[in-house]
């Protein structure tokens, strides 16, 4: 049975087993206010999903991971409809997300109704990398 349920501070080792890109203060913050989401299968964690508000007022899908094993079968697809529909509940009309251009996650944001709308270049040489492309979602 797949679920959805809000992060929990009980997920800390689940989640950097997947997400080894936030500071442990941003975890904390994450369970704190909500932005944050675990995806189970039959109670075991196979996905998750986080956000902050771009502006201060758009939510911005900052990363969304599903186990390798559990990829390509809709799961990713649940937890991002689940998330949208919270945002809507919560009163926001619009979403982003991104993602690299080497990646193929642009096309799976792209099947799911997401525009592309921009990107940058980080060419900053500690933290260089590919374009990150933008997208967003009208959902007012």
């Amino acid at each position: 049975m797949l679920k959805i349920r809000y992060l929990t501070a009980s997920d800390k080792e689940f989640w950097y087993r997947l997400d080894k890109h936030l500071p442990e203060t941003e975890f904390e913050n994450k369970v704190r206010t909500k932005r944050g989401y675990i995806l189970l299968l039959d109670e075991k964690p196979i996905g998750l999903l986080r956000y902050n508000l771009f502006w201060d007022n758009t939510p911005f899908c900052t990363m969304l991971f599903v186990d390798q094993e559990y990829q390509r079968k809709g799961y990713g697809k649940h937890l991002m409809e689940y998330w949208e529909n919270d945002m809507k509940m919560q009163g926001y009309k619009m979403l982003l997300t991104s993602t690299q251009v080497d990646e193929e996650a642009q096309h799976f944001y792209r099947k799911l109704g997401y525009k592309d709308c921009g990107g940058f270049v980080i060419d900053v040489p500690e933290y260089a990398q590919p374009m990150e492309m933008f997208f967003l979602k009208s959902i007012g």
